[in-house]
């Protein structure tokens, strides 16, 4: 009987939990017709920002793959010296504030600064263009892939590397054909995250690029001049491609659990 009580007692709470999650979505749904969402996401300055978040977000995850790979195959298999710590830098991204985040990028890529100097005298400006929005949204995003591709490299068996290896096979040869094969699930879930957390930044981006506007930069812009009504169907558009995404993070999670 106690132990009964104890489950309902959790259950509860947890229904509580799920429903403060579940009734601000709830609510914007049924608080905004259908109409308006159609509208909306007929709206020029809507779809313009819509693509460039998707598609800022996906070359930002693509671009940093080629670093964030090696760097966690290389976190998941080396023993070095303060390894901690570099696990520590790692993820210091997810913990400082955003905006705080677009500062720091701000003073490392601005016009003024050696980068942003360098950066301009080949044409290449980070301050209110889409290259700035790229890596404002890489660099909050990268624990996700990193740490998902370190799980995934750590899974693999490090026998099935050094069978390879003593059969004549060199570095590259083993990493491509046996270590990223069979880590390739983690990644790619781990690409996920990090496109889907691009998607939904605000705070670094605002700082760094303002214009062109994301989305989240123009939800943000309808609330403050429109109100709550005109922002409400750009924020469901957004959560709906969200969920779009996280349905199919865990269609390959699922995918993963079973392989």
């Amino acid at each position: 009987m106690k132990y009964h009580s104890f489950n309902l007692v959790f259950i509860f709470l947890s229904s509580l939990l799920l429903l403060f999650i579940i009734a601000p979505l709830l609510g914007m749904f049924l608080s905004t017709t259908p109409l308006h969402i159609f509208q909306t996401a007929s709206d020029t300055e809507v779809t313009k920002s819509i693509w460039l978040t998707l598609g800022a977000s996906m070359l930002g995850t693509i671009i940093f793959s080629i670093l964030a790979i090696p760097l966690a195959y290389i976190l998941a298999r080396k023993s070095f010296p303060m390894k901690n710590l570099v696990l520590g830098i790692v993820n210091l991204p997810i913990v400082i504030p955003h905006t705080a985040a677009g500062i720091a990028l701000l003073g490392l890529v601005s016009r003024n600064s050696f980068i942003g100097k360098i950066a301009s005298a080949v044409g290449l400006n980070f301050v209110g263009t889409v290259w700035g929005i790229i890596i404002a949204m890489a660099f909050v995003s990268l624990p996700y892939l990193i740490n998902a591709a370190r799980e995934g490299f750590a899974s693999v068996p490090e026998r099935l590397e050094k069978a390879a290896l003593n059969l004549g096979a060199t570095y590259s040869k083993t990493f491509f054909k046996i270590s990223l094969p069979l880590a390739w699930r983690s990644i790619i879930s781990g690409f996920i995250l990090m496109f889907a957390r691009g998607i939904s930044e605000f705070g670094a981006v605002v700082i760094i690029a303002y214009y062109p506007m994301t989305t989240p930069v123009l939800i943000y812009e309808r609330f403050g001049s429109f109100g709550l009504q005109y922002a409400k169907p750009i924020a469901i558009i957004v959560i709906l491609i969200s969920l779009l995404i996280f349905i199919l993070l865990r269609f390959l999670a699922g995918k993963n659990k079973h392989a």
